[in-house]
């Protein structure tokens, strides 16, 4: 280490051994105050006062002398508040003590991405649990201190006084919010202001989950789900561009998985693994880093090619899986996996011939032109049919119609939903993509949230209440009284990368963006506006940003104006 670079390290890790084996964090840390009190226990045993002092902005620091403190006494039964930061984010609840009855004095703390998970117990009918993060647990706090719990990803902050006779006085609380500090090189905005807020809030989603590496959730399953992750990387190329966490959780998946495994333990999370790649070179060009990639993607091409059978039918092993809602419909399964094998297969030889592996490739595109010669059935389940359509075992239009199109938004699921879009799109149906966004998407808006969730049912808003409130009585909680497989009650995570597909939907399909040489060096733009009657935005690319506005005359057609940065070829469709 260089003397120039040894004043930008603090002093007591200037050591190379300790240095060198040490990596920086680059998220940022934000403080948030809560923006509401959701509730408050009431009774001659509790007391709760000052609590307007904590919605003031104070400073981040304790003092020896704290003014209109709020001050929380158990006087034989807990003394609870119930807060809302007023959105999801991902970090800690700082609390700021400045005096306690009694050292220590315990404190419980519940967080909730909905205001009821915060409320509940541990276990029991709602299933709340501690799974992947410690969202509720009990701390010693003593005065003049400021203990930060977490992390989690939450919105509401339950806080109780547990020792009978304990009295404590805050001065503040705050939220720590962690994120990368990263800029929003992408937009979308139209004249429909649902779709322009389901835009942004795929985009916050999928920034939330962009932690250390790439997560599918930051309450539950805080893991780097590898295909899970494919709508994910899709929504980054169309908001962000380019950022380290997608390729840090690819080579985690690859380095994680010797063949022949598969990642996850999934067979086609491996397949999401060459689709990821595919859609990432496309969009950044990096050749350097895609021959990284050269021994582990041709030995995994290679076991792919094998699984395809004399019969022509995908032989891909258990766990065979596309969604969780499709799961227990074997037929859809399979025409999901055919298709899903041709696509790996297919673009899997492109980035071979990229790579100068041109036998490779030759072997790639034989065995995926020998999967069209088996068309499964999708079995009635939108998923299997849109990937269907994408990989060329159907049309699109086919598909739309007998599949996709019937009873709208139903039977969609927040994971795939991006790839019925996508085949809706190329069915010329990009009205019936956007009321499917619309009723879909739009209906977690709702209902109070603001991130998208692990899974969603139409069925479940009858007599459904908000997150962002007690549930009334009589009518049942859409967080805890819902959802089945591994999201069952409050477990459900309801901050979910994958569900963000209407953001990397609207960027490529109405504003109509797609790279087409790697790099973004020519890219077609083909707007497709639908019900809409004007919409403009931000594409990021490498070569920098590409402005874009599309608007319908009263004849019908569009007329577009494109801004692109030199060295990028716009070709319009």
């Amino acid at each position: 280490m260089s003397k120039t670079n040894q004043a930008f390290v603090p002093y007591g890790i200037r050591s190379d051994k300790i240095f060198n084996d040490s990596e920086p964090d680059n998220r940022a840390r934000r403080f948030l105050d809560p923006q509401r009190l959701v509730w408050k226990s009431e009774g001659e045993k509790n007391s709760i006062e000052g609590i307007d002092n904590l919605f003031e902005h104070r400073p981040t620091q304790i003092t020896l002398d704290t003014p209109n403190p709020c001050i929380l006494s158990n006087k034989g039964e807990m003394a609870s508040i119930l807060l809302d930061f007023g959105v999801e984010f991902h970090g800690y609840v700082k609390l700021y003590i400045s005096s306690v009855s009694a050292n220590p004095t315990r404190l419980r703390i519940r967080f909730g991405e909905s205001a009821m998970e915060a409320m509940a117990e541990l276990g029991g009918a709602t299933n709340a649990t501690n799974d992947h993060i410690n969202r509720d647990q009990i701390i010693n706090v003593q005065a003049l201190s400021m203990p930060e719990i977490g992390p989690s990803g939450f919105r509401f902050v339950r806080i109780d006084v547990i020792d009978e006779g304990a009295v404590v006085c805050i001065k503040t609380i705050k939220g720590i919010f962690t994120y990368r500090d990263i800029e929003y090189k992408g937009s979308f905005y139209s004249n429909d202001e649902r779709l322009n807020k389901i835009w942004n809030t795929g985009a916050y989603t999928v920034h939330l989950n962009m932690q250390e590496y790439v997560w599918d959730g930051i309450k539950r399953d805080r893991l780097v789900w590898i295909g899970d992750m494919h709508p994910e990387s899709s929504t980054i190329q169309a908001v962000f561009g380019y950022d380290e966490s997608v390729p840090k959780s690819l080579d985690l998946s690859r380095d994680d998985t010797p063949l022949p495994k598969f990642m996850n333990g999934i067979s086609s999370y491996s397949i999401w693994w060459i689709l990821i790649h595919y859609g990432w070179y496309m969009q950044n060009g990096n050749k350097e880093y895609l021959l990284e990639q050269r021994e582990y993607m041709k030995s995994l091409l290679e076991i792919f090619c094998g699984l395809v059978s004399e019969d022509r039918i995908e032989t891909l092993p258990d766990f065979r899986f596309i969604d969780w809602p499709s799961a227990a419909n074997p037929k859809a399964v399979h025409a999901g996996l055919q298709a899903l094998l041709r696509m790996a297969l297919s673009y899997g030889a492109i980035l071979c011939k990229e790579m100068s592996e041109d036998d490779m490739a030759t072997k790639c595109t034989a065995a995926a032109d020998k999967l069209l010669l088996h068309i499964p059935d999708a079995d009635g389940n939108k998923q299997a049919a849109a990937f269907m359509a994408l990989s060329g075992l159907a049309t699109a239009a086919e598909m739309n119609e007998k599949v996709i199109a019937i009873d709208g938004a139903h039977r969609l699921s927040t994971f795939l939903g991006y790839y019925v879009l996508q085949a809706q799109a190329q069915a010329d149906d990009i009205c019936g993509a956007l009321s499917n966004i619309r009723e879909y998407w739009g209906a977690m808006l709702d209902r109070g949230a603001t991130t998208f969730w692990e899974d969603f049912n139409l069925d479940w808003l009858e007599n459904t209440g908000r997150i962002d409130e007690l549930v009334p009585a009589g009518m049942k909680d859409i967080h805890g009284d819902f959802g089945a497989y591994c999201y069952i009650g409050l477990r459900h995570s309801l901050c979910h990368g994958w569900a963000s597909g209407p953001t990397a939907f609207l960027s490529e399909y109405v504003l109509g963006v797609k790279p087409i040489e790697p790099g973004c060096k020519t890219v077609r733009i083909k707007p497709n506006l639908g019900d809409l009657q004007w919409v403009e935005g931000t594409y990021p690319t490498p070569l920098g940003v590409i402005k874009i506005k599309h608007e319908k005359t009263t004849s019908g057609t569009v007329v577009s104006s494109i801004n692109a940065p030199d060295g990028i070829k716009v070709v319009m469709a």
